[in-house]
């Protein structure tokens, strides 16, 4: 069972939220949240799984600092229920470890299953957000469609990680090797892929479809 965190301004949201949620019988409402002040508090006494989160009413740039500063999403995943965000703004919620990023207008089976996605460290996007992350063939520092060395197994694993958001020590974790090699694996997954940095890693892996969403 899939524990989630409703967070929403208005009430009709949030009863809107529960209603597509509760279509599966694999989650279960822990809570609501009607603002960004309470969601640490919240998410420290009922440790969810998933937090949903309709920006509606709430200030988005508001929520990039409250991920970043009370370091919420590596305990829990983040779905962002947003329109009109900007290529800016997705971006920088991808990097406060936003897991998911989708338009209100979701079927609940989209909802659910973005949810579950999320829950389990994938990263999921709405197509017209995916321009936000994946450079144009114009702007890209690869060119070619081949890189310019393949990765190996274990670099095709780090850079799933990297989508999933892990920190280095958590990728370590993970795999059981150390600290240091974590980052000599980030670092050659850069040089590879011709990155200057994780999220533009990210962004060239789903661009080669070297990511599973």
């Amino acid at each position: 069972m899939m524990r989630v965190l409703i967070a929403a301004h208005s009430p009709v949201a949030r009863a809107g939220l529960e209603a597509l949620l509760e279509t599966s019988p694999r989650i279960e409402i822990v809570g609501h949240a009607s603002d960004l002040a309470s969601l640490p508090e919240l998410v420290e006494q009922l440790h969810p799984d998933a937090v949903v989160l309709d920006t509606t009413g709430l200030d988005q740039e508001s929520l990039v600092n409250v991920l970043s500063e009370e370091d919420l999403t590596p305990a829990v995943a983040v779905v962002v229920l947003a329109e009109d965000s900007s290529p800016a703004w997705t971006a920088d919620a991808l990097r406060a470890g936003v897991r998911a990023i989708l338009p209100r207008d979701l079927s609940p089976q989209e909802l659910v299953a973005a949810t579950e996605a999320a829950a389990a460290g994938l990263v999921v996007l709405h197509p017209r957000e995916v321009s936000a992350v994946v450079p144009s063939a114009t702007t890209t520092s690869i060119v070619a469609d081949t890189l310019i060395e393949p990765l190996t197994p274990r670099e095709h694993e780090v850079l799933q990680m990297l989508a999933a958001g892990l920190a280095n020590k958590e990728i370590a974790a993970r795999l059981s090797i150390s600290e240091h090699t974590a980052k000599f694996h980030v670092a050659s997954i850069l040089g590879k892929l011709g990155a200057s940095s994780r999220t533009e890693a990210v962004s060239l892996g789903l661009r080669h479809g070297l990511i599973l969403l």
